[in-house]
């Protein structure tokens, strides 16, 4: 259940904010199409679009790097997406 929860909330001890320059033509489609099509094993591939964008926060990229399951809800997705 923990790990049901970090996917979902993060750490709310050190929240994160996106960047409007992560937000790029990559970033927002992968990140809608892993939100719609529950394909979380494309995580890794938005670590990557994201890092490229300029992203540098280890929080994000550690979280989409991550093994292990990922659901709808993901504190990630959601906030690249508008969901959060």
């Amino acid at each position: 259940m923990a790990s049901l929860f970090r996917d979902i909330f993060g750490n709310p001890f050190r929240p994160v904010a996106v960047e409007s320059s992560w937000l790029t033509s990559d970033v927002r489609p992968l990140a809608e199409g892993i939100y719609q099509d529950r394909a979380f094993d494309r995580m890794p591939i938005l670590a990557d679009a994201l890092q490229d964008a300029g992203c540098d926060n280890d929080d994000i990229l550690n979280h989409c790097r991550q093994p292990g399951e990922h659901v709808r809800g993901c504190w990630v997705v959601d906030m690249l997406t508008g969901r959060k």
